[in-house]
């Protein structure tokens, strides 16, 4: 939904948002040092694997469609809830019901919706695009079991709850062997986010420090740990930074 909203913004087709945003990606990793992947999987290269995904699952009886949207049926998924933890009679008491909601249960999620203006991406059920969790499971569906999935911890759920229960369902195969969820960078202890105005992105840090620096900061704290980025903390590790590089040439004369 945001990529069809920043097209119709900016005048452009979804593929050329998407395109534009992955390249200033790579931009910001490239500047910290972070090596590629060796498989980059895109959502818009692999419309035919969500099709066939979501149809598996329609067969199975996992998923049923309504006027052109397609939902998962969750109460079906036994295992549903076992990664957050969370009971599915507990998830059933706190889901949110629409009165003009066309599901046969508030916590089933959509696999595929119905065509927006400007977000036309394949023809299936009738014109429209995939659901935000489906493209994960099939794109990562030829490399399973995943050894590690990673993700913000705001991602358990309801994202990577529906991954599993997607993938494990269509496949009987288990979708990820251990999972690692990150904590929050905060700004001055308040969580950095757009609506609240606080937030940095990395082409303005690297405006002041290096980016060795950064990568130091970030890796000072315990990854489920919340970060608190403040301008005190980055001076720190500079100067943390700075001893270990001098304690390495001491020891490189030494040799």
């Amino acid at each position: 939904d945001k990529i069809i909203k920043r097209a119709n913004e900016e005048g452009i087709s979804s593929e050329e948002v998407a395109k534009k945003y992955i390249a200033e990606y790579f931009t910001d990793a490239h500047a910290l040092g972070v090596r590629e992947a060796t498989v980059h999987p895109k959502a818009t290269e692999n419309i035919q694997q969500i099709i066939d995904l979501i149809t598996t699952l329609i067969d199975k009886g996992y998923a049923y469609e309504v006027n052109g949207d397609v939902y998962y049926r969750t109460l079906k998924f036994k295992d549903y809830g076992k990664l957050s933890h969370q009971p599915i009679e507990d998830l059933q008491s706190g889901a949110r019901i629409d009165v003009n909601d066309i599901k046969e249960n508030p916590l089933d999620f959509a696999l595929w919706k119905a065509a927006k203006p400007g977000g036309r991406l394949a023809l299936a059920w009738g014109n429209g695009r995939p659901g935000w969790h489906i493209e994960c499971s099939a794109m990562s569906k030829p490399y399973l079991p995943l050894d590690i999935h990673g993700g913000g911890m705001d991602l358990v759920f309801p994202h990577h709850e529906n991954e599993i229960a997607q993938t494990e369902a269509s496949c009987h195969c288990q979708l990820a062997k251990y999972w690692m969820h990150n904590a929050f960078v905060q700004i001055n202890s308040e969580k950095m986010s757009k609506s609240l105005g606080n937030f940095k992105t990395i082409r303005d840090i690297l405006k002041t420090w290096l980016p060795e620096v950064l990568r130091y900061f970030l890796l000072s704290k315990h990854y489920r740990s919340p970060i608190d980025f403040t301008s005190e903390g980055m001076d720190d590790a500079e100067r943390a930074l700075s001893r270990v590089y001098q304690s390495m040439r001491e020891a490189e004369k030494r040799l």
